[in-house]
């Protein structure tokens, strides 16, 4: 190789040529991409934050909407049992109706400024309100009225009370304090009277305002009509304006009940709007971004999208440099492999050397057959060494069995270029080793003057070969002992192979089947199902199983199961589908039958729960009677003690009875699928000390004493506040009437972990039997100590344990040590960041 001397001029930078030119090319085309991939991003994110605002501002409409529907409904329950109340009464004197809006009535309704009752004249006769009872008030004023037994939801009016709507006012009216009426009308003794609950829209604002606390925008309530009753602060809008060429209205309500959209709303500028209408009331809730805040994010992510852009770009230049410069290095390093082709002819000594270590055994032979040169893997193979291979032939090698075949490959009158065979050479290790010797004769002027081949040890195939033949044996063997019927056809849809137990099934042997097309012989339905499931697993590959009806042998139609897998073929496709059948018969008739049972056995329950209601209704009505004439007697014979008496008593057990018949339809509610859970966030202290109130006067008549323990942290529970008043109601009412006169009372409520509270009842009563501490639980069971006949229907512990199954939750009873009993109510705690109000089972 020639040198280059000190004087010589430096070598000649080489050109990068077109090579150079395409990584340019590549490199713009990469920093384009970036800048797209950023632009992408950015409108993505943007589009992205957009979506989510209006997703979130969808959710709060309907929560908004939902707390103002259920508003509204609660009111409309109030009047409903405010009328109940009503038909109960003797007459519609003043003094009769105005006990009915007692404080308790309102005490869990913050959201209601007040309740009257108005007859036909305006005239208040009863009054939520103190000091209302007697004000005359101008009809007109609160708008049309319902007809008889119905409600409306009139407009909302300025004013904090009734007294507010008098002719004339009694009280100066507030600035912008508002109420929402809803009437009712109802018949009562010939007379049409006016049940009026106002709603305070101020409640629903301020429902409103915490709703958007964490998220910002505000919320707006209004009418169909357009008028605003309730806003969040952020509205510059007192209640009553009607909002002007507003979208919901004009473009969306009453053909949509609820959307969204982004565009003009309440404040200047594009907003995020989301609007829904009330489901049973003439309401609209409308909840507003401004899309400048929801974007406020964006904006800063854009900041540093456009840096991470600038590194980037900066990333691909530097990357192009270095390929660059990587490009000039290869083309010096080609001139430099040039020069080294001049060493070749160095190394055929060494690639001498270099066939001796390899581990394929090289050999060359003379023209009959006897070796001349062999490698040093001939020592593998041998007990001696490479000197002394040098005359042995072949053919003396091979075992006895391929001796013949192995002196073929060194005929001099055969004229093939590549002779090949396999021979089996007994080691020195005992063992037969297999190789495959490929020999190609050598000319000289035409004349065969030798051979070289090479043999290469094939023995680990062989054994792999064999083993695989076996495991074929084998795999068909289980095939055939297979209680299963198993068939493989092709991708043409015709059968391949079918086992024994599929020939027993048919009833036709393999030679009969084999050929013929899928479902000739099995197919008891569609005929083209089949070809219709084939072709889904084709397409979609993976396993197959579905259930189909089958021919048997015997004519009869089986249930089956059918499972297929495609057979993988040559070059990555299909070969065929591999296909079980698993005999379901028998399984699928005890199933129905379970089904009829089960079908009658509900038929049967809901029939008992139907007649338990029907029978209860029924009941109530001469109870009604009764307890009314019984009032009227007691009233006329006030004068004949005996005859008093005599009404008391009828009065009294018309009351049991009365108990008696809406325990059960309690029970028929609960039981059936008509009854009803509204489940909602709730504080259980709240009801336990609800309960307690209602029941001071039985408290009181038996002088006892009462140690209440409550938890200074809320006890927050998602539950019916009216079901679980009414399961506490009963066990506490259960307590006070088997506890000795001038005891105490201990009632606990206790969170026993994060996900579980308590609530204990214990009196110093009779206590329980032992043997009847799970039996008092049932239906009409009372415990063998109260047997006296106060133990009351027996249904009052069997309602509250049916209400706390129902919400997850579970009681018990136990005796307590010195004598009394001990129930505890546990009740499922609300998850942390469960976010859902509003559940019906």
């Amino acid at each position: 190789m020639a040198r280059q001397r000190p004087d010589d001029p430096p070598p000649a930078r080489p050109m990068l040529g077109r090579a150079g030119l395409l990584a340019q090319g590549l490199a713009a085309l990469l920093a384009l991409a970036v800048l797209a991939a950023l632009a992408a991003l950015a409108s993505f994110e943007r589009r992205e934050a957009l979506d989510n605002a209006r997703d979130r501002a969808a959710l709060v409409a309907r929560t908004l909407e939902d707390h103002v529907t259920r508003t509204v409904e609660s009111a409309s329950l109030l009047l409903q049992t405010l009328g109940d109340g009503i038909a109960q009464q003797a007459s519609a004197e003043p003094a009769r109706l105005q006990p009915l809006l007692g404080r308790s009535l309102l005490s869990g309704l913050p959201f209601l400024r007040g309740a009257a009752v108005l007859d036909e004249h305006g005239t208040v006769l009863a009054s939520s309100v103190a000091g209302e009872a007697g004000l005359r008030v101008d009809l007109r004023r609160l708008g049309p009225l319902p007809a008889d037994g119905r409600e409306a939801l009139l407009p909302l009016l300025a004013g904090r009370s009734l007294a507010d709507l008098a002719s004339p006012a009694r009280t100066p009216r507030a600035a912008g304090v508002g109420m929402l009426p809803l009437l009712r009308t109802v018949q009562f003794g010939g007379r049409r009277l006016l049940l009026v609950a106002l709603v305070n829209p101020g409640a629903l604002a301020n429902f409103q305002q915490v709703a958007l606390a964490d998220g910002g925008g505000l919320a707006a309530l209004a009418g169909l009509g357009g008028q605003l009753i309730a806003a969040s602060d952020e509205l510059p809008l007192q209640p009553g304006q009607r909002l002007q060429a507003h979208p919901v209205f004009d473009s969306w309500l009453p053909e949509r009940e609820h959307g969204d959209y982004i565009g003009p709303g309440l404040l200047p500028g594009r907003q995020v709007v989301a609007f829904r209408a009330s489901r049973s009331r003439p309401l609209v809730v409308m909840v507003e971004m401004a899309e400048t805040a929801v974007l406020h994010a964006w904006y800063e992510r854009l900041r540093w999208l456009g840096v991470i852009g600038l590194l980037a770009l900066a990333a691909v230049a530097g990357g192009t440099a270095a390929l660059l410069r990587e490009m000039r290095a290869r083309e010096q390093a080609r001139h430099a492999l040039d020069g080294a082709h001049e060493q070749v002819a160095l190394r055929e000594r060494e690639l001498s050397v270099l066939l001796k270590s390899v581990q394929e055994l090289i050999f060359r032979t003379d023209a009959d057959g006897a070796i001349t040169f062999v490698n040093a893997r001939w020592a593998a193979i041998s007990d001696e060494s490479p000197s002394q291979a040098r005359g042995r032939r072949f053919a003396d090698l091979a075992a006895p069995a391929d001796r013949q075949r192995t002196a073929e490959l060194f005929r001099r009158d055969d004229r093939t270029s590549v002779r090949q065979t396999q021979i089996c050479i007994p080691c020195r290790d005992g063992h037969p080793r297999h190789f495959l010797i490929a020999v190609v004769p050598l000319y000289v002027e035409g004349r065969i003057v030798g051979f070289a081949g090479s043999a290469m040890d094939v023995s680990e195939r062989v054994a792999s070969d064999q083993q695989l033949q076996h495991q074929l044996a084998f795999t068909g063997l289980l095939l055939e002992i297979s209680p299963l019927p198993v068939s493989m056809f092709d991708t043409a849809g015709r059968y391949l192979m079918v086992n024994q137990a599929w020939e027993e099934l048919v009833g036709h042997t393999r030679e009969e089947v084999i050929g013929s097309p899928v479902g000739d012989f099995l197919s008891a339905g569609d005929p083209g199902a089949q070809a219709r499931q084939d072709a889904r697993l084709m397409a979609g590959g993976g396993r197959l199983r579905y259930e189909a009806q089958v021919r048997h042998r015997d004519g009869s139609r089986r249930d089956v199961v059918i499972t297929q897998v495609p057979v993988p073929g040559e070059g990555g496709g299909t070969a065929g589908i591999l296909c079980t059948l698993m005999d379901v018969s028998e399984f699928r008739d005890a199933e129905r039958a379970t089904r009829e049972a089960r079908d009658a056995a509900e038929e049967a329950s809901r029939s008992k729960s139907e007649f338990v209601a029907n029978i209860s209704h029924e009941l109530r009505t001469p109870l009604q009677a009764i307890l009314g004439f019984s009032e009227l007697g007691f009233v006329r014979g006030r004068d004949q003690p005996r005859l008093a008496a005599m009404f008391t008593d009828i009065h009294n057990s018309g009351q049991r009875m009365l108990a008696l018949v809406n325990d059960l339809l309690d029970v028929s509610k609960i039981e059936s699928a008509v009854g009803t859970f509204d489940l909602e966030r709730c504080d259980l202290r709240t009801l336990v000390q609800a309960v307690l109130s209602e029941l001071d006067p039985l408290l009181g008549q038996r002088r006892l004493r009462l140690d209440l323990r409550l938890p200074e942290e809320p006890l927050s529970a998602k539950v019916d506040p009216m079901r679980i008043h009414q399961a506490i109601r009963n066990v506490v009412a259960n307590a006070i009437k088997f506890s000795p006169e001038g005891g105490t009372l201990q009632i606990e409520a206790v969170a026993l972990t994060p996900e579980e509270c308590r609530i204990s009842v214990a009196d110093r009563g009779p206590g329980i039997p032992p043997a009847e501490l799970d039996a008092i639980f049932e239906a009409f069971v009372q415990s063998s100590q109260t047997k006296d006949g106060s133990g009351g229907t027996g249904l009052g512990l069997a309602i509250a344990r049916k209400i706390l199954e129902v919400h997850g939750g579970r009681i018990t009873a136990e005796n307590r040590v010195g004598g009394g009993a001990i129930f505890r109510m546990h009740l499922p705690l609300r998850v942390p960041g469960d976010s859902q109000l509003h559940t019906t089972y």
